[in-house]
């Protein structure tokens, strides 16, 4: 029986390299690897993911014209918006629009929370299609709003290696159980490029939508949030909250728009007989696309290949971006198929220029019924996903006290990224004092010690430094650092500063090498260090203390999300601060005492500089 653990998206392109193969998916957002909580791989994954943030499964753009009553607010009618996609419609398929805008369950009136009754439909709708709960060990209930809106609680004491429930292969919702691509035609489905990226998972979701009571996961689809607190459903002063944050700059707007316009509308157009265009401005249109994409952004789990299915396929390798859950073994299962498909994969990047790696397949993605019940928080994971060949379970992973929250994993993420994929941030003691996420990041890009350096020695050459930057990534460089709250300077960060300020004989001597220099740290390099990370903070529009009074007031949920983000980062930054202006005094009272020493000996008798140099 293999682990899953949930999905994470956003692979931050990179990676530049996968993480060294070490680090394992977890549940979240599509298309990143997220890496657990260590701080190679942490750093190493953050880093790939600012360097190249384009991967198209982690792109969703939030429309600005949304109203307050989440219908839309663009200024258009809905033909005029169909037509505006590219759509083209007659004047008897502008008339079955009007009529059907009033239509009853149109996805965007779906509620934000589920009701008892939809929940009750759910769960039997569930067990009718060979789902199994134990209803004895757990509930799922409703919490408020910022505490998830809704989870799964132990009734009872559950022992460790307990299987709560368990979701059949064919319950599951994705590109391979979809009868959509099969019913458009596999060839004309890859023609159009929609076995790449989210899209043709979107388009399956808004197409099974459509279909209501015909589609085999209606009664799933009415539990599934309509509406999301996601800073890609922000307007533009709430996102002024998040400046000098990655968040905004990783939300990949235009990425989205442009899958949207160049796959999905050239597919609704082509067959109509499958896609009504009375269904066009309710279940086809832009902003259904961006709330399906936010689902499967915070729900979705990657589901591999069973043997029957690789078999039929004759596939030997994974072809998962990453997006969902990691493979370990347990008990039961072959031990080494999890780690075989992570190492290969690995193996495989490596070996391809990042400019050259085609798109992967996404067929593993899928929305998982029950499963996406679980809420997750910073190391409190006591329930993990396994699939066997037929079925997927969930399993306790340690003792579940009665009363007590049965918590999935995330993949102990920072809340930036917490608040980018699920509209949530974690609060929890740090050991540093005060509330925080001991899984916060911040981000320093290179740009800022190449600036540096470039304002320090205005005498070096603007050719050859980009000569020495584009060699550092060539070789599979960071062109952004990762800081943590132990407050440690990536060893990269100074390796690639000092490889800035070599002297032309020693780059070459490098070059030849390929090799980087050490990350030596000595005062010019502190200094450098020091400069950067004060720059860095003054890319925020308040200091820290501001941000702690802010919060002290009554201010919206959005802005209070964007201050606890904005505040976790600078802790950090101030702290590495802290801790490199303490080195840098240290290492000039070194060089001080050593001067001294030698001012000194200057006084002593030829006899005992003798003695000296002889020893």
């Amino acid at each position: 029986m293999n682990e899953m653990r949930g999905h994470s998206a956003g692979r931050l392109r990179g990676p530049m390299k996968r993480n060294s193969g070490k680090s394992s998916c977890t549940r979240a957002s599509i298309g990143d690897k997220i890496p657990r909580r260590n701080h190679s791989d942490a750093c190493q994954y953050h880093m790939q993911a600012s360097k190249k943030d384009k991967h198209p499964f982690d792109h969703w753009y939030t429309p600005t014209w949304r109203g307050k009553d989440n219908n839309l607010q663009h200024g258009t009618s809905a033909d005029q918006r169909g037509s505006k996609n590219n759509f083209n419609l007659t004047e008897s398929d502008r008339q079955s629009i009007m009529e059907a805008r009033n239509a009853i369950g149109v996805l965007r009136r779906l509620p934000p929370r589920m009701s008892t009754e939809d929940l009750k439909a759910f769960l039997a709708w569930f067990q009718s299609h060979n789902g199994t709960i134990d209803t004895e060990s757990m509930d799922i209930v409703t919490f408020p709003a910022p505490e998830g809106g809704r989870g799964a609680i132990a009734i009872k004491d559950i022992p460790e290696g307990h299987t709560l429930f368990t979701i059949p292969r064919s319950l599951t919702l994705s590109t391979r159980t979809s009868s959509l691509p099969s019913k458009f035609g596999l060839d004309a489905w890859k023609q159009l490029r929609l076995h790449e990226g989210w899209a043709g998972l979107i388009l399956c979701m808004m197409w099974e939508a459509a279909r209501g009571p015909s589609s085999e996961w209606s009664e799933y689809f009415a539990i599934l949030p309509a509406v999301f607190d996601t800073p890609m459903f922000w307007d533009n002063a709430d996102l002024e909250e998040l400046k000098g944050t990655s968040v905004v700059e990783k939300l990949g707007r235009d990425d989205a728009e442009k899958d949207y316009n160049e796959k999905v509308v050239p597919a609704v157009q082509v067959r109509p007989d499958l896609f009504a265009p009375k269904d066009i401005p309710t279940y086809y249109s832009l902003h259904t696309y961006h709330i399906m994409g936010s689902r499967i952004l915070s729900r979705s789990f990657n589901v591999e290949k069973s043997e029957l299915e690789e078999d039929q396929e004759n596939t030997t390798v994974n072809t998962s971006i990453g997006s969902g859950m990691d493979v370990d073994p347990q008990e039961g299962g072959d031990e080494h198929d999890g780690e075989v498909q992570n190492k290969h994969v690995v193996e495989q990047v490596e070996e391809e220029e990042e400019e050259e790696e085609e798109e992967e397949d996404s067929s593993d993605i899928a929305m998982v019924p029950m499963a996406d019940m679980l809420n997750a928080q910073y190391e409190m994971e006591n329930a993990k996903l396994f699939y066997e060949e037929t079925e997927l379970k969930m399993v306790s992973t340690k003792l579940i006290k009665a009363g007590g929250q049965i918590w999935n994993t995330y993949g102990d993420l920072p809340n930036a990224e917490l608040l980018r994929r699920y509209g949530h941030v974690d609060l929890l003691p740090l050991s540093s004092g005060g509330k925080g996420n001991p899984g916060d990041v911040t981000e320093v890009k290179a740009d800022i010690l190449v600036t540096l350096i470039k304002e320090r020695h205005p005498e070096l050459s603007p050719e050859a430094t980009q000569e020495r930057i584009d060699w550092w990534l060539e070789e599979g460089g960071d062109d952004t650092f990762i800081l943590e709250f132990d407050f440690e300077i990536p060893p990269a960060l100074a390796s690639l500063t000092r490889l800035l300020l070599l002297s032309s004989v020693e780059w070459e001597k490098g070059r030849e090498k390929g090799r980087p220099p050490k990350p030596k740290m000595d005062s010019e390099i502190l200094a450098i260090v020091r400069d950067a990370l004060e720059r860095r903070l003054h890319e925020y529009p308040t200091t820290l203390e501001e941000d702690e009074l802010m919060l002290s007031e009554s201010v919206s949920l959005n802005k209070r999300h964007a201050i606890i983000i904005r505040g976790g980062e600078k802790r950090i930054l101030l702290g590495t601060l802290e801790r490199v202006k303490v080195q840098l005094e240290k290492d000039k009272a070194s060089s001080g005492t050593t001067k001294n020493k030698r001012k000194g000996g200057d006084d002593r008798s030829p006899e005992a500089k003798a003695k000296k140099s002889r020893r």
